[in-house]
């Protein structure tokens, strides 16, 4: 075995041959280093699928231009020439000279999961564009495929009006669930406007070449056919070369991803060969940016990154003409680099209902209080949705620069939202996410991946399972009905749930996140005569009000019936080290830093993440009295 300093010296031993021979870059693929001769703190390794596809040589320039900024970093690429089984070997051979820091972009993500999983136990990972299966990684950076989706179908509605249209839909990968994703967001924006038909969809492989060939055949048969969504630039160019050659002048193709290259779509759309397209960034940029965070040991680093996507259009590739609704959506409002203005924050706490809200509000606080940049106007609407919204109200009747707050339901909040956004007032979405119309009126949202908490506990069950044997019976108390958290929490975990045969959910009641109504369900449950083997709770106060209700009924929770939560606060904690709770998947509260960061971000001018979800972890009974020592609420 050798240690890592040596793995260190045959890296860039490996890179200096890399760079001299021409033969060992055609073996192992692409590498890039940097000439400065000053002695390099960070070497990091970069897995592509491959470089041949505009997307990919992209990302690839993105890594090295936003590495050049740095003397600290060299680079080692590699390429896997759309081979799964190359891109393995690929990772074994940098971790093998010694990287400090992987970042990947996955060929094929059930066959790459084991091995970034694998990669992961000894050092950071960053994951671009697909993901990979369960939560082993240090962060994945990505685009929103739904919201492209949608933003693609008003496109298309915007192009075609409301005549009876034809529409062919052209798929990079059928069957993959980015493309599944992007198709399903595009549909339901097209069901807004019934004229508009899909009459044909077409496997185009995300290439060019392919697509033409598909498409002609589609038009001699459907010659009517008046717009093709194509799901990369790359296809809808090909789409193009099809309708051309067939001289068909008034069809109109849009794309995705919006590159700023040749041949890009920025590119096409200004040369009037697209009618439009909508951005997916690739992430590389932000990579090296979070590389170089997480190598520095940042205090604050998100465990996903969901990067804003736009339309690119006719009113908008063109400088001077103006921008599109959605990049005029960005509030543009605030504070200019290096004014001395104090930020006014304005944020509308949602209530007080239990310890993980205190443990919120006071890390809004604390991190607001002690910056000298942030004027912290904040108020609590105790529950209620109407004194929440008249609270958001009363911000921009006050003209503060940003809101922050935690929408007590999904729904209901269209037209004060509209109100911030005519106001020029961005709007920040803690903990829980809204359900508008016009995804516009928010700028970001900051906080967990309910679904995935759902998916981490059920994976814990089906992992740690009572009986080996036999159907796992379940009861489930849910959170405030119509909250995100209680509806994709129940959805992550009955998803995970939905594929194993001997697991059955028994009793699922409705609560309000509150210890009061946890005994008060799960007590009423007991009555009606279910007595599961296990309780999922949706967050530790109902939890904790549960296992109140089994100790009652004269049963030992944690023993005779297995009690799991969400939130993992000091007080789940002190229950585990009881034996009295068995599991409870982390909720972390301390948002404070990452909105207050948000809030400069943008008085700063700069654009944000869409989406910026924390890291979490799960904590169960074995190791409760050791990690107890670390928590902070």
């Amino acid at each position: 075995m050798i240690g890592n300093s040596q793995k260190r010296l045959f890296g860039y031993a490996f890179i200096g041959v890399m760079a001299l021979t021409a033969i060992i870059l055609a073996i192992f693929g692409v590498v890039s280093l940097k000439s400065d001769k000053a002695d390099k703190d960070f070497l990091i390794g970069i897995s592509q699928p491959n470089l041949n596809e505009s997307r990919q040589i992209a990302m690839y320039n993105e890594i090295r231009n936003e590495a050049e900024k740095h003397k600290n970093v060299r680079l080692i690429f590699t390429d896997a020439a759309e081979n799964s089984e190359k891109q393995i070997n690929d990772v074994q051979k940098l971790l093998h000279y010694g990287i400090d820091l992987l970042i990947i972009s996955l060929n094929d993500s059930e066959k790459l999961t084991p091995i970034v999983k694998e990669a992961y136990k000894d050092m950071p990972v960053i994951v671009l564009g697909r993901g990979v299966t369960g939560y082993d990684y240090s962060m994945f950076i990505g685009s929103d495929n739904l919201a492209i989706g949608k933003k693609s179908g008003r496109l298309a509605a915007d192009l075609l009006g409301s005549k009876y249209s034809k529409i062919v839909e052209i798929k990079g990968a059928i069957g993959s669930s980015s493309v599944e994703e992007t198709s399903l967001g595009f549909r339901a924006y097209l069901d807004r406007t019934p004229a508009l038909h899909i009459a044909k969809v077409i496997d185009g492989n995300w290439r060019r070449d392919q697509a033409e060939d598909e498409l002609k055949r589609t038009l001699t048969a459907e010659p009517d056919i008046k717009l093709v969504f194509a799901h990369s630039d790359a296809m809808a160019l090909g789409a193009y070369r099809a309708v051309d050659s067939l001289g068909l002048h008034d069809v109109k193709i849009i794309g995705i991803d919006g590159l700023e290259t040749m041949n890009g779509g920025y590119d096409l759309v200004k040369q009037g060969t697209l009618s439009g397209t909508v951005t997916s960034p690739t992430g590389g940029k932000e990579s090296i940016q979070y590389a170089l965070d997480i190598l520095n040991q940042e205090k604050v680093i998100p465990k996903k990154i969901i990067l804003r996507s736009h339309v690119i259009s006719n009113d908008n590739a063109y400088p001077g003409k103006g921008d599109s609704d959605e990049i005029e959506s960005l509030p543009k409002v605030l504070t200019g680099t290096g004014s001395t203005k104090k930020i006014k924050l304005g944020v509308a706490v949602v209530g007080s209902e239990s310890s993980w809200r205190a443990a919120n509000t006071e890390s809004i606080m604390t991190t607001a209080n002690k910056d000298p940049a942030i004027d912290l106007l904040i108020q609590n609407a105790e529950g209620n949705q109407e004194r929440q919204i008249a609270i958001i109200r009363n911000f921009i009747r006050s003209k503060v620069d940003v809101i922050a707050f935690t929408p007590f339901v999904e729904s209901g909040w269209d037209e004060v939202l509209a109100e911030a956004k005519a106001a020029g007032i961005p709007i920040i979405l803690t903990d829980r996410k809204v359900k508008v119309e016009d995804d516009s009126l928010w700028t970001t949202f900051i906080g967990s991946d309910f679904v995935e908490e759902g998916r981490r506990a059920a994976r814990w069950l089906v992992e740690n399972k009572k009986n080996v044997s036999g159907v796992t019976t379940i009861a489930e108390l849910q959170g405030t009905s119509g909250s995100a958290p209680a509806i994709e929490r129940r959805q992550g975990f009955e998803e995970v749930l939905s594929q194993q045969a001997n697991f059955r959910i028994i009793a699922s009641e409705v609560g309000d996140f509150t210890y009061a109504s946890g005994q008060q369900l799960m007590a009423k449950i007991i009555a009606e005569g279910h007595v599961p083997q296990y309780v999922f709770a949706h967050n530790d106060d109902m939890a904790l009000g549960a296992i109140k209700a089994i100790e009652q009924a004269g049963m030992k929770p944690g023993k005779d019936i297995g009690v799991i939560s969400v939130d993992a606060t000091k007080q789940a904690f002190q229950a585990m080290i009881a034996g009295k709770l068995n599991m409870s998947v982390e909720c972390n509260p301390l948002l404070g830093p990452q909105i207050v960061k948000a809030a400069k971000e943008l008085a700063a001018g700069k654009e944000i993440p869409v989406n910026i979800i924390t890291a979490e972890g799960i904590f169960a009974q074995d190791t409760a009295k050791r990690d107890v020592t670390t928590r902070k609420y």
